[in-house]
């Protein structure tokens, strides 16, 4: 899902038990849920487990995905909460959505 440099998908993730939101921003959102799921990014995400997809849009033009992404986590919990459940109720991780179906699923 590799996107030109001049667009980014803003996405949201969580931890095994829908405890901790984490706002994120990325050109290659595929190559970025594999770094998080490995432990390969230093941080809020490897020190809080955080890495279930459950909410992401795009891709946008870059400016109008860091500005998305600014409003999103400038936002409330509770809005963060109806975001995820307005495209992903169940909370399930969206990441092997993501993926061709040749691919190894996490």
């Amino acid at each position: 899902m590799m996107v030109s440099e001049k667009e980014a998908y803003v996405y949201i993730l969580t931890n095994k038990y829908n405890k901790v939101l984490y706002t994120g921003l990325s050109s290659d959102l595929v190559n970025r849920m594999i770094q998080h799921k490995n432990k390969m990014i230093e941080g809020f995400t490897k020190k809080y487990n955080v890495d279930k997809l459950v909410y992401y849009e795009g891709p946008h033009e870059i400016m109008h995905a860091i500005k998305r992404e600014k409003q999103i986590k400038s936002g409330s919990r509770k809005k963060k909460i109806e975001l995820i459940n307005s495209m992903n109720s169940e909370w399930k991780d969206l990441f092997n959505d993501l993926l061709p179906d040749n691919w190894n699923r996490f």
